[in-house]
């Protein structure tokens, strides 16, 4: 699939470049237009307000005076004749002039660039279009003149000169303004956007390195390329320093361009990395402290920077071409465009080739085209991960979700089992506690006869017997209804015992409907006030009893109170193992329990407060 891709990619992008990168001038010669390659050209100083009458010398265009006057800076006048008939306006276009210029025709001004003298213009950026017609323009001979001041260092000269209609001559205009400029200022802009999202990513996600480069060098390349945009070194103090901080860029682009390389295949090579830091502090530093002399001398500084951006170029495009990755396949093909355009640019600047078409900045719809797939390629694995993340972490949460529903019925069923042997062993313990011992007390005074029983005395055992194992078995039986209902045969049976010893019994249990204690807890509450009012019947020498329950959002109260003849401080003394089972059952219960009796009858209150998660409602 990735070599399929690769085949498909590679001609359309081979369709754009030859697309882009078409040459200034028309492929076909247009009509009504006349070019002129031939002029002549004589030396003179910066304060030259008219041309020499001497030294003119024949030159051919696109002319560079640094070819011919290798040391003079300044001004060189270029002159042409052409012949016209003088009956209609004609279309001047000046291809080329570097630095800046001063344009006459038949001896008066048509332009002037805006400085002449440092910091000068920098009018080589686009070409220049008039449109001339009589007085300027004569029948026969005209003579134009050019004054074009500049640095031999820096390619000083002058270009083709075209005349013809104005409509035709225009359109020439509008191509090579395209092509030279507006494609540039397209490119400068593309770069210096791409360098600022790419920052912004970096900033967001510092991990990825290779964001973090690649906006470095977009930001450093977009400065370098305002070089073919800029009308005037301003901010700058002049050319030299233009020029000196211009190749400290291209420095500066080149080397975070390689680490971007290094890191998009995910290597590092620290003494390589630590030598090209070293170059480009000291390309930086020489252009910041020698800016005159590194702006005539920035050529040292150009080729081991460009060996080091070639080598670098074919060391990733062979190094993607080996992994098969896609992303890495897509984004040589892509730099492989611009590196070749580079060849012919190179051999532009260093004047092997005549000409001012430099075309790597049409390339850089290239850089654009292979960061995008980039960036989709690792978006779209980064949402397959997601995907693929999202499949195994549901089937993770089913798997586990089973095994903690499996987890909590085992737990479940550990509690019942847990409860089932706790209500057994309450069980047990109420009957070996309340039955089985007054059972066996019963036996043992009547085996030995220790205390005489008549039969009154009999039957009253009995009948306390009988209720204890009612109660016990009320209580198991009735686990599941409220706290009401298990009342109800303990109050029966009560109330008719405590009327035969002359009682009257009142009762006040309204609260407790709707209200589930369990069984256990139910038959420690019963228990409890059972033997409270055992106490009352045995101790208290009472008329009368009240039982009362009550309920609110804190929890619940039993109270027990009688007009006999009360206890001594808190019960002390008065039957003390009943008392003491009494406090017991209050403690299993979570609750407290009180005793007044001091001379007013005898009153006894549980009070247990409220689970945090039942919600008792106020009565």
């Amino acid at each position: 699939m990735k070599a399929r891709l690769g085949r498909a990619v590679l001609p359309l992008l081979w369709a754009l470049l030859c697309a882009c990168a078409s040459p200034a001038a028309p492929a076909a010669p247009v009509r009504d237009i006349a070019t002129f390659d031939r002029a002549e050209a004589v030396q003179a100083g910066w304060d030259s307000a008219a041309p020499p009458g001497d030294g003119w010398v024949p030159v051919k265009l696109i002319d560079d005076w640094s070819q011919r006057w290798p040391q003079h800076d300044g001004v060189v006048w270029y002159r042409l004749r052409f012949t016209d008939d003088g009956t209609a306006a004609r279309g001047l276009l000046i291809d080329y002039a570097c630095l800046a210029q001063a344009v006459y025709l038949n001896g008066s001004l048509l332009h002037a660039d805006v400085s002449q003298v440092e910091p000068l213009s920098r009018s080589w950026v686009k070409p220049d279009y008039f449109v001339v017609d009589k007085p300027l323009l004569r029948a026969g001979t005209n003579e134009l003149l050019v004054r074009v001041s500049g640095f031999a260092a820096y390619q000083p000269g002058f270009g083709t000169v075209s005349v013809g209609a104005p409509g035709a001559v225009q359109s020439a205009y509008q191509r090579g303004l395209f092509q030279r400029f507006y494609v540039r200022l397209i490119s400068f802009a593309i770069s210096a956007v791409l360098g600022t999202v790419f920052a912004l990513m970096w900033l967001l996600r510092r991990k990825e390195t290779v964001f973090g480069w690649y906006a470095l060098s977009e930001l450093f390349g977009s400065l370098h390329g305002y070089n073919y945009v800029a009308t005037s070194p301003w901010p700058l103090a002049g050319t030299h320093v233009w020029e000196s901080l211009n190749m400290a860029l291209f420095v500066l682009e080149t080397t975070c361009a390689a680490l971007f390389l290094f890191r998009f295949m995910d290597r590092r090579f620290p003494r390589l990395e630590k030598a090209m830091w070293v170059w480009t502090l000291a390309a930086a530093g020489v252009a910041v402290l020698l800016p005159h002399w590194n702006g005539t001398h920035r050529n040292l500084w150009l080729g081991p920077t460009v060996l080091l951006g070639y080598a670098t170029n074919l060391w990733f495009v062979l190094r993607a071409l080996r992994s098969r990755r896609a992303d890495a396949v897509v984004m040589a093909i892509c730099t492989s465009v611009p590196l070749l355009v580079s060849l012919h640019d190179l051999a532009l600047y260093l004047g092997w080739v005549h000409g001012d078409a430099f075309l790597l900045g049409l390339t850089s719809v290239f850089g654009l085209i292979g960061v995008a797939f980039a960036l989709a390629w690792r978006f779209v694995g980064a949402l397959r991960q997601v995907e693929n993340f999202n499949v195994e972490l549901r089937q993770e949460v089913a798997g586990a979700t089973a095994r903690l529903t499996d987890t909590l019925a085992h737990k479940h069923q550990l509690e019942l089992d847990n409860a089932r042997i706790n209500e057994r062993l309450n069980l047990v313990r109420d009957v070996h506690d309340g039955f089985g011992g007054t059972l066996l007390g019963t036996i043992s005074e009547l085996e030995h006869g220790a205390v005489s029983m008549d039969v009154r005395q009999m039957a009253q055992k009995l009948r306390g017997l009988r209720d204890d194992l009612r109660l016990i078995l009320d209580s198991t039986q009735a686990g599941e209804a409220d706290f009401a209902q298990s009342l109800a045969p303990l109050r029966h049976r009560w109330t008719q015992r405590l009327e035969l010893d002359g009682i009257r019994a009142r009762w006040d249990l309204d609260a407790a409907d709707g209200l589930h204690l369990g069984a256990s807890a139910q038959l420690d509450v019963l228990r409890l006030l059972q033997e409270a009012l055992t106490n009352v019947l045995k101790h208290s020498s009472a008329r009368k009893v009240e039982v009362r329950f009550a309920r609110d959002q804190s929890g619940w109260s039993l109270h027990v109170h009688d007009d006999g003849v009360g206890l001594p401080g808190e019960g002390v003394g008065v039957a003390g193992t009943g008392m003491a089972s009494l406090r017991a059952r209050a403690r299993r219960l979570g609750g407290t329990l009180e005793w007044s009796g001091e001379g007013g009858g005898t009153g006894l209150d549980l009070r247990v407060a409220a689970p945090k998660s039942t919600d008792i409602p106020p009565q």
